[in-house]
């Protein structure tokens, strides 16, 4: 049986319009059964619903953006800022020697939530002062947040509320956090696919490695760390649902695409690999990528060379 998020079910929104949708607990509920997930059933059936049964979407908002605050932790603890710069600065460099592209350059982060990944940038200027920093997603309450957040700590990034790839200026790069295992893998093509038929020069994703020891350590953490039942059901579940270096290559190589894995699972400690990267770059990009990442450029490995060990 497949496992599944209770946050991805307990909202709906039109893919293209990101209007939100009427979710009834009851078909959750159901949801959850059929796939044999009793606790999470027990979990949803506690939240507040209408007269006709519909979740309350203002609790449900309230739930999400708590949640995602008890996660930042996570991507503290875990400096994906940090280690999305050491991919991000050689990329951008790349990007700006090829010349094919002149800036100021758009960094957009699909998925953003409360868009901590571009707080942390902008605040850090790390990227520097020729790329702007964009975080898009489905819920209008993540983002509405995630724009609070951000004027209230006076930082220059923005947020909005809608589909990644149809906003009016295209992506120089985009990037996510925690955001792959959410697809299946016809929809992970897709993901992939869109971004290769995009002008966008890169992609940088960040997600859950698919180790044994994942949902172990997820379970630990969401345990520590997170309070609601809600957040530490899901943050196992995701461990769970997290794609195979051999899958995610296997989608991300798509025409245009040069696709590459950093530190991938044959490769890296598994008691130390929690998150990792998959990176895609126009391939006349991929020679001076590798030149300004120096020795690190030899973690990187293509769907060629995933056997095979690194050297």
């Amino acid at each position: 049986m497949s496992v599944l998020e209770i946050s991805d079910l307990i909202t709906a929104v039109e893919p293209d319009s990101g209007h939100r949708l009427p979710v009834r607990r009851a078909e959750v509920i159901g949801r959850l059964r059929e796939s044999g997930d009793e606790r999470a059933a027990r979990i949803v059936a506690r939240l507040p619903v209408d007269a006709d049964g519909v979740l309350d979407p203002c609790a449900v908002d309230r739930l999400l953006i708590g949640v995602h605050t008890e996660l930042q932790r996570l991507s503290e603890e875990l400096r994906v800022g940090e280690r999305l710069v050491h991919l991000l600065g050689p990329l951008f460099a790349a990007i700006r020697a090829a010349g094919a592209e002149r800036g100021p350059y758009r960094l957009v982060d699909v998925g953003c939530g409360l868009g901590y990944l571009l707080r942390w940038l902008a605040a850090t200027d790390a990227l520097g002062p020729d790329v702007e920093l964009v975080g898009v997603d489905l819920s209008a309450a993540l983002v509405g947040e995630a724009d609070r957040l951000a004027r209230a700590e006076g930082l220059n990034c923005r947020f909005v509320h809608g589909n990644a790839f149809d906003l009016p200026q295209a992506a120089t790069v985009y990037v996510s956090t925690g955001v792959l295992h959410h697809f299946s893998d016809p929809a992970l093509a897709e993901f992939f696919q869109a971004q290769a038929a995009s002008p966008a020069q890169a992609f940088c994703h960040f997600d859950i490695a698919a180790t044994p020891l994942a949902p172990i350590g997820a379970w630990m953490f969401h345990r520590a760390r997170m309070r609601h039942p809600l957040g530490r059901h899901d943050g196992v579940v995701s461990a769970l649902r997290a794609h195979s270096d051999e899958a995610l290559l296997r989608a991300a190589t798509v025409p245009g695409i040069r696709a590459l894995l950093y530190d991938p699972r044959g490769t890296a400690n598994p008691f130390c690999t929690t998150v990792r990267p998959i990176i895609g770059l126009r391939p006349p990009l991929e020679g001076s990528f590798r030149q300004a990442f120096g020795r690190s450029g030899r973690r990187l490995v293509g769907q060629d060379q995933l056997t095979e060990p690194a050297r």
